[in-house]
């Protein structure tokens, strides 16, 4: 009897880590997979004909960010930082880099951890990742000593982590999240519910998280951060994401403390506002960053 007991709790364990591992380790895109669905829907012949700079940044307990600066077109000592999604590479951050240089910036865009050309890794959902872009943030300002603007720009998970990195009051000037998620467990839940699965399941992914990986859901709530952050954030979502709820921009939204604005994408799916509206996209930047640094 003790070797069955035994053995449904060896199961039930190995089951907690399988889920976890699951929504921590998807299968990551190549720079050429990646390239070419951008090339697919828009011009990205700006990234060809751009000056580039490559370099290497260290992120939360050393991990080594890849990192490359776009160079705008004229001179300018504007910069944005650009974070792309999950399972993504900095190829994803240029659907955002192509407004930003029409705006006069120099763009920095890199690989999140365990994607790109860094070591493989699993992700945190914004724990690890705010920390490392607001490591990659103080390199920016310590490495660009021209700088005068500094921005952030974050999609889905970037997005996350763009508004996690918030909580180490970062010195910048603004933030645009993207499709980014109040707290991972929502989405998760929300998924498994449209899988027409038992919802304990998330209950299962939350513990092999702490068993496994050393951390939970509750170290992945971006919302948080907003609580003493004055940081002017501009939230935009698809309409009709069914992956991230726009909810999850709205609860945000409403959690920030300084200047905000958000705004909703008709007929957008996930991380697809950019390419469904580019146009009045590029408005919605275009007149946040005249309110918040007046020009």
């Amino acid at each position: 009897m003790g070797y069955v007991i035994a053995g449904i709790l060896a199961l039930f364990i190995a089951s907690c880590i399988f889920l976890a591992s699951y929504v921590v380790n998807g299968k990551r895109q190549t720079f050429e997979e990646a390239l070419n669905w951008q090339s697919e829907r828009y011009d990205t012949s700006f990234y060809g004909e751009a000056e580039k700079e490559d370099y290497t940044v260290q992120g939360d307990e050393g991990y080594l960010l890849h990192v490359q600066l776009l160079k705008a077109a004229e001179k300018s000592s504007r910069y944005v930082i650009i974070t792309h999604g999950f399972t993504d590479n900095r190829m994803g951050a240029l659907k955002y880099a192509r407004f930003y240089r029409q705006l006069g910036f120099h763009c920095i865009i890199y690989d999140i951890r365990g994607h790109g050309e860094n070591e493989k890794t699993f992700t945190t959902y914004g724990k690890k990742e705010g920390k490392d872009l607001a490591l990659l943030i103080e390199d920016t300002r310590s490495g660009y000593p021209d700088l005068t603007v500094l921005g952030l720009q974050g999609e889905s998970l970037g997005a996350a982590s763009t508004i996690m990195s918030l909580r180490y009051h970062p010195h910048v000037d603004f933030a645009v999240a993207d499709c980014g998620f109040s707290d991972i467990e929502n989405v998760l839940r929300n998924g498994i519910k449209n899988m027409k699965l038992p919802g304990f399941l998330a209950d299962m992914q939350n513990l092999g998280l702490m068993m496994r990986y050393g951390c939970s859901f509750k170290d992945m709530r971006p919302i948080e951060a907003l609580a003493d952050s004055s940081v002017p954030v501009m939230f935009i979502h698809g309409e009709d994401d069914t992956l991230i709820d726009p909810k999850n921009s709205q609860d945000m939204f409403n959690a920030a403390k300084g200047y905000k604005e958000i705004h909703l994408i008709p007929r957008a799916e996930h991380a697809l506002s950019a390419i469904v509206a580019p146009e009045q996209y590029l408005g919605y930047i275009r007149s946040f960053l005249e309110k918040v640094l007046g020009s």
